[in-house]
């Protein structure tokens, strides 16, 4: 009965986080959904400024402190090892849709603005391939395990988890964080540019450059040589072909 349980909340958990990032395409994008980076309540700059930071920093906790391997060792003494990761995609979920929920619009000044028919469908095409290659990055890395259903449900089947292997999947072998990548072609591959939303843009890409740095901390103490070898012949961000 318990690994059933786990399993269901496993199922709600990745139901929820996969939500979260569908509104997040459009809240980025300024597309299908009903309160986006550029629509919803205004209010004066000084209080925009300092919920939209909040926020944006609230994220970025959540998201770096509960990855972090001390914190796990900590964290699985109260919730179950099994469902940690479940947990960890649905506090971040919660912590984007709080985002959604109060961010606060900036809509002037404009920091760009593409009038041009070709150049705007160009910066659209990348966007959304931005997100096909987030997409893809995480089936490469094992999409189930990202998102905590992969450890559920073995635990309902009763089958154990291979320990974690270095390895290199097809864009892996040319960037370390194809992931990453497609995240920032979206934050920044948009015709019009807000104040507010390149306030979004600058925070997001903070976020991931250092959650980069701590990542990369964490796969140096689990891997070793190993990965610093692969940091030294694969690019972070910008492919880069590595040597024979």
């Amino acid at each position: 009965m318990g690994a059933f349980l786990f399993f269901l909340y496993g199922l709600v958990a990745y139901g929820v986080c996969l939500a979260a990032l569908l509104y997040l395409i459009g809240f980025s994008g300024n597309v299908l959904v009903p309160k986006s980076v550029d629509s919803g309540a205004f209010a004066p700059l000084a209080t925009a400024l300092g919920v939209n930071v909040l926020l944006l920093g609230l994220f970025a906790a959540q998201h770096s402190v509960m990855a972090r391997r001390a914190f796990k060792r900590w964290w699985t003494r109260i919730v179950p090892p099994v469902v940690e990761r479940s947990t960890y995609v649905l506090a971040a979920s919660i912590a984007l849709a709080l985002l959604f929920w109060l961010w606060l619009p900036i809509p002037v000044p404009i920091i760009w603005r593409i009038d041009n028919p070709a150049a705007a469908q160009f910066l659209w095409a990348v966007f959304w391939l931005g997100w096909v290659l987030v997409l893809v990055s995480t089936f490469l890395i094992n999409h189930f395990e990202l998102f905590g259903l992969h450890q559920v449900f073995a635990r309902l089947t009763g089958h154990e988890i291979p320990a974690p292997r270095l390895t290199k999947p097809l864009l892996y072998s040319y960037v370390r964080h194809p992931l990453y990548l497609g995240l920032l072609l979206s934050l920044w591959a948009v015709p019009v540019m807000t104040a507010g939303h390149f306030l979004f843009s600058i925070g997001a890409t903070s976020y991931i450059f250092v959650g980069i740095w701590f990542e990369e901390r964490d796969l140096i103490a689990q891997f070793g040589d190993g990965y610093r070898r692969y940091r030294a012949e694969v690019g972070m961000l910008v492919p880069r072909r590595p040597r024979l």
